[in-house]
């Protein structure tokens, strides 16, 4: 005889087994995309707290009175000292990642929620990392036999921890360790205690450093396969995104650029040049999808990666241009 109360009891477990594991798919990806849609990159926020981190930067500064004779002598030394504004504007994308961003720093978190915020965040260390090679190297010394500044070897090498590094050490104590070394070295310049050099044989390497890393992002955002298969909606949006690190970053680093190597560019003729590879890097910084999507370029949806493509090639351009301008 057929246990009818059995066979049901098996179905309601059956139901009820498929039921709370689509829920909890649900349940996830909702979350996932609320996330990830809620805290999404936003360079204008990161405008915000870097115009509040450099007033903060700028009260915490402590000058000893004895180099200065008046209030009126440190407001106009704090106003013109070269390096200064290019050195915080280097901090302040990656200090925003590591101190404003919600849940901080992400590619180490052993549990990870999101992807998008995660590969701008790498992207932000990247044009970090090459920005503080570039002043520790060639800015900041008279030439190849000049030491290198304590300070900025230090950032130089803290900033280099792998970024998915989660202990013994973790990426982001030692990412705020670089930080650290480099607001020393700001009050250093402010002491008229460290050198930075605004010569053209300095500007040249820092754009060609940010001209290779516009052109790899280029290309992962045209290339239609990896590893011989096909890339798709997925895994687009890790390279949309890293573009979009990397290109937020370069926003607000070559805007102090163009006041610190102000004379190089006027007496060069490429300030115009420059203003297109900011203005570019602006547009790049502020597409703003609700969904990446990778679909075929003449097809009904967008093509995402294609998108941010355009700007980021334009920023490339305009750098390449430059450099051949002040080389000549």
């Amino acid at each position: 005889m057929i246990d009818f109360k059995k066979h049901i009891n098996k179905k309601n477990i059956i139901i009820a087994s498929v039921f709370f594991t689509v829920l909890f798919l649900t349940t996830s990806l909702l979350f996932y995309y609320l996330n990830a849609l809620s805290d999404k990159p936003d360079i204008l926020s990161e405008r915000k707290s870097s115009a509040k981190n450099n007033i903060k930067s700028c009260e915490q500064v402590n000058i000893k009175q004895d180099n200065f004779q008046n209030s009126a002598f440190q407001k106009t030394t704090l106003k013109t000292k070269s390096g200064v504004k290019f050195v915080t504007a280097v901090i302040q994308p990656i200090e925003f990642e590591l101190n404003d961003r919600s849940f901080g720093w992400r590619p180490n978190d052993l549990i990870k929620f999101t992807d998008n915020v995660n590969n701008f965040q790498l992207g932000v260390l990247e044009v970090t990392r090459r920005s503080v090679v570039i002043l520790a190297e060639r800015i900041t010394r008279t030439g190849s036999t000049a030491s290198f500044d304590k300070n900025l070897a230090n950032a130089m090498n803290w900033f280099m921890v792998k970024s998915n590094s989660y202990w013994f050490p973790s990426a982001e104590s030692k990412y705020k360790a670089g930080v650290k070394e480099l607001n020393i070295y700001i009050k250093k310049l402010l002491l008229s205690d460290a050198l930075f050099f605004t010569r053209t044989d300095n500007l040249i390497p820092l754009l060609s450093s940010y001209e290779d890393l516009l052109g790899s992002c280029d290309e992962d955002l045209i290339k239609q396969k990896k590893n011989g298969e096909n890339i798709n909606s997925f895994t687009a949006d890790n390279y949309f995104y890293y573009a979009q690190g990397v290109a937020s970053s370069l926003y607000t680093i070559l805007k102090a650029v163009q006041i610190d190597f102000k004379e190089i560019l006027n007496s060069r003729g490429g300030v115009k040049l420059l203003e297109h590879a900011i203005e570019s890097c602006h547009i790049a910084s502020n597409i703003d999808p609700w969904l990446i999507t990778d679909c075929d370029f003449d097809g009904i949806f967008a093509n995402h990666r294609a998108n941010m493509a355009a700007p980021i090639s334009h920023a490339r351009f305009y750098l390449s241009a430059l450099i051949k301008t002040l080389s000549t």
